[in-house]
């Protein structure tokens, strides 16, 4: 007869996995949200917009990275002729 505790050697593996996963995802979000600040003000911006962009890509990490780097060589050349 099997006991109550069969597996949930398997069950904790897979709760372990999920949770390392997931501060791995916790870090690598941190980690681009420095590195979004840190390029703002590289690229001559003001501390403010830095700021801006770190709080969207803290908030909106995915939509916020998508919209940082399409607008971080950005520098109002676009509509000069």
């Amino acid at each position: 007869m099997g006991t109550i505790t069969d597996g949930g050697g398997f069950f904790g593996g897979i709760i372990l996995f999920f949770f390392l996963f997931s501060v791995l995802l916790f870090i690598l979000h941190i980690a681009i949200c420095v590195w979004a600040y840190r390029d703002a003000l590289k690229k001559g911006r003001s501390q403010e917009f830095a700021l801006l962009i770190l709080i969207g890509l803290f908030f909106f990490p995915v939509l916020g990275l998508i919209v940082y780097l399409l607008i971080r060589n950005d520098n109002g050349s676009r509509y000069r002729y």
